[in-house]
């Protein structure tokens, strides 16, 4: 990883230790309007239509996601490298969590499978995220899935050229309390695709959450499996 990287991607993490707190908020407060009208259901249907038995959350943040499936009598361990996070998430229950980082579950220190892992809204960096999905297959159960739900490049994009490449974060949108941004590595579609292939994963399905005011694409989800599996 070049020095770079290397500090964009801890620049993230510093980020997020700043934030817990107001995004904690902001999730359980239901501030987020793209969240509340269409990507949070978004996900949770995709993660159900799988009709999994365990799920890795990975990226739980506060916990939300693994309390809804846990509610659903699902068997679910949440993962974040925010121990704030994890923090608040053990404290709201249901589910089982832990602290790492996506480097020590790229090393193999989560001793779980699952028949879905799941990425919603949290493969924020290039290096990291590169090195997280190439263990996913690890993960999984015979038949497990990968399900990425992220912003939709071509709404992301916004004014910049569309390209891959490391971008300003911005916390608008999701409230008062927010301090300094984490920064993001945005992918085209091809970029996406290309570090899936890399990973040694395949798409088995693709989604495009629509946003019901706007009918334009909220956020895009991925099903994806091992390629050699």
């Amino acid at each position: 990883m070049d020095s770079r990287t290397q500090s964009l991607e801890e620049a993230i993490l510093s980020a997020w230790h700043l934030n817990a707190q107001p995004w904690t908020s902001a999730v359980q407060e239901q501030r987020i309007e793209s969240r509340r009208l269409a990507t949070d259901r978004a996900i949770i249907e995709a993660v159900l239509a799988c009709a999994p038995r365990q799920v890795i959350d990975i990226g739980c943040g506060e916990g939300w996601l693994a309390r809804v499936l846990s509610a659903q009598g699902l068997d679910v361990m949440g993962v974040d490298a925010v121990s704030a996070l994890v923090d608040q998430a053990r404290a709201l229950g249901r589910g089982r969590f832990e602290c790492l980082s996506y480097a020590e579950l790229a090393a193999g220190a989560l001793d779980e499978r699952a028949d879905v892992a799941v990425c919603n809204f949290s493969l924020l960096g290039k290096a990291s995220v590169e090195a997280l999905l190439t263990a996913v297959p690890g993960m999984l159960n015979h038949g497990g899935v990968l399900i990425v739900q992220t912003l939709h490049p071509l709404m992301a994009c916004g004014d910049a050229p569309y390209r891959d490449g490391w971008r300003d974060g911005s916390w608008a949108g999701c409230g008062e309390g927010f301090s300094t941004p984490a920064p993001w590595y945005f992918r085209t579609l091809g970029g996406w695709l290309d570090t899936f292939t890399a990973s040694g994963l395949r798409v088995i399905r693709v989604d495009e959450p629509l946003h019901p005011e706007t009918g334009r694409p909220a956020s895009i989800i991925f099903v994806l499996a091992p390629a050699h599996a």
